[in-house]
């Protein structure tokens, strides 16, 4: 451990409260606060972050502009700052937020999919590297998360490796889900102002293309990923996304710490969102949730096993197979409440689900974020039977509620839910592992068998899932190790150079 504070810089395209797709700017908004405060004897750190300005991003206040010179072009970059709130303790702290404004790349309706995606994030990472020495600022190690940052590492060891300013920034590069790789045409070279002696496969070529994320796989000093076990997966031709061989490359230099959720957002006892507050030593209170969630979405208000999912309407998330066991399970006496958005595919799936069976499925299509609180506190039990799922919030999220979690063993659902054992109680949810219809159906069945068999059994296990810490104090901590372990292996190879 080190024995003074870091100066740690988080990059992300997205940071909530200020912009928002996914995930990743649940992480980017709350890491933050849990790095500043922790470390040694509580000092805390020296924690920023840096995003875009989009359109639809407010305040911020003007700090300093200048040139960024990239490719063939020159772009102003504007930076303003606003600030999100950290409390630990008793303690207050703000974190700085840099947002890098440029009217050109980032005034427009939404915030990805445009065709100048290369040249808008290449001119974000050059312009955070040129912001710092003018704010005075050098940070110990630049964070960076998915592809929108994995320009830095490269620009780091690459064209500013001369400047001394530069020298002792470490870099650790997350991926959030290795689907997202920011593959561009051979000529974004001139975008990231290199030759075409970089256009080969030990630094930036990638079947044909030039890939953001390999940029940040091969220079960053330590590669991450949000679990331990999607860490090992993507090393696997099968989830591997075609960078399976170079992870495995660099294989000693790869790590998976789970993404926590915020304890203070997500809590059943003072969420003003749910209906009624509980805790796990009132655990009788959560079953009053389920009866004003079925009123709310119509359904019969009964005690009956609920099954909640709340979720992005992709592929990823197994729901071909429920499309699979959807009769079946309809037979069983069970009520499924949906919330999410997405593939049309599936949109339309559950909407003739519902049409068919209206007296046990709820579907709302669009996102709401107090009907998915009201779901998470309300249903007995979680559905995430995702193909691939590098980490997963829904299911860490659900356990805070009480709520237990029927999920496929992969990624971050294998690293956080254990199946439950009715001899020895151990466990907290239901695992299965063969991406298939009729396991998911097995361990549906086992969950409702414990649910109506003994109700003792059930409370203990509800006990058990809200009894885990999934918290980002404990992540953040795991992170600032992984900080450290970067700056001293940077600070290695600067001896031994």
């Amino acid at each position: 451990m080190f024995d003074r504070p870091l100066k740690i810089l988080l990059l992300s395209a997205e940071v909530v409260p200020f912009a928002k797709t996914g995930g990743l700017a649940d992480v980017a908004g709350s890491l933050p606060k849990a790095l500043a405060t922790v470390g040694n004897d509580n000092m805390g750190n020296d924690v920023r972050v840096a995003m875009p300005h989009y359109k639809g991003v407010e305040g911020g206040k003007y700090l300093v502009d200048f040139p960024v010179h990239f490719g063939n072009r020159v772009e102003s970059a504007i930076i303003r700052e606003a600030s999100i709130e950290a409390q630990y303790n008793g303690e207050h702290k703000t974190v700085p937020v840099y947002m890098v404004d440029n009217h050109h790349y980032f005034y427009r309706d939404g915030m990805y999919m445009f065709p100048d995606e290369a040249e808008r994030f290449a001119f974000f990472c050059r312009a955070v590297l040129e912001m710092l020495p003018r704010l005075n600022w050098q940070p110990d190690v630049i964070h960076c998360n998915d592809w929108q940052s994995g320009p830095v590492p490269f620009f780091l060891k690459n064209i500013y490796c001369k400047d001394p300013f530069y020298g002792k920034i470490s870099t650790v590069f997350t991926i959030h889900n290795l689907q997202y790789q920011g593959n561009y045409p051979k000529d974004t070279l001139g975008v990231l102002g290199v030759g075409e002696e970089y256009f080969i496969p030990e630094r930036l070529e990638f079947f044909g293309t030039v890939s953001f994320m390999k940029m940040g796989i091969v220079y960053a000093d330590i590669i991450n990923t949000v679990s331990r076990t999607y860490a090992s997966e993507i090393q696997r031709p099968d989830l591997g996304e075609r960078m399976d061989g170079l992870l495995r490359k660099r294989s000693h230099d790869l790590y998976g710490i789970v993404n926590g959720i915020n304890y203070h957002e997500f809590n059943p006892r003072t969420d003003h969102r749910i209906h009624r507050n509980y805790d796990r030593d009132s655990i009788e209170n959560k079953k009053e949730n389920k009866y004003a969630l079925q009123k709310e979405i119509g359904l019969p208000a009964k005690d009956v096993p609920t099954v909640g999912l709340v979720s992005r309407l992709v592929d990823q998330k197994g729901f071909d197979l429920i499309s699979e066991i959807a009769d079946e399970l309809m037979r069983l006496d069970i009520q499924i409440v949906l919330l999410g958005t997405g593939d049309p595919f599936y949109e339309k799936m559950f909407s003739q689900l519902k049409d068919k069976y209206p007296q046990k499925v709820a579907a709302h299509i669009g996102y709401n974020t107090i009907l998915a609180q009201r779901i998470y506190a309300g249903a007995d039990m979680f559905l995430m039977p995702s193909r691939f799922e590098p980490c997963g919030l829904g299911q860490l999220i659900a356990m805070r509620y009480g709520t237990i979690p029927i999920v496929r063993a992969t990624g971050g659902l294998a690293d956080t839910v254990h199946d439950y054992n009715p001899v020895t109680g151990s466990g907290n949810g239901f695992v299965f592992s063969e991406y298939n219809g009729r396991a998911l159906y097995h361990a549906i069945a086992r969950a409702l068998k414990v649910y109506r068999d003994d109700p003792g059994q059930w409370t203990r296990l509800v006990k058990n899932a809200m009894d885990l810490d999934f918290s980002w104090a404990k992540s953040g901590v795991e992170y600032l190790q992984l900080f450290q372990e970067a700056i001293s292996r940077r600070l290695e190879k600067a001896r031994t150079a």
